[in-house]
């Protein structure tokens, strides 16, 4: 393996999301708890890259208005 920009990060979780994370994790395949977190917060930033236009009629259809 070669050397990896890895961080440490501990982190205090309900049980149920702990739950939720180890189930993720099982479904993934990796049984990893870490790679789970890596792989939503991945997700995330990428949704959050879609144009304001997209997010502004996203929530005027849902909620009516966009402040």
């Amino acid at each position: 393996m070669g050397n990896k920009n890895l961080r440490r990060l501990r982190c205090l979780v309900t049980a149920q999301t702990m739950g939720n994370l180890e189930r993720l994790a099982a479904m993934d395949g990796c049984g990893d708890v870490g790679r789970v977190v890596d792989k939503l917060t991945r997700e995330k930033m990428i949704s959050l890259r879609r144009p304001v236009e997209d997010w502004k009629r996203h929530y005027v259809g849902r909620f009516g208005r966009v402040e």
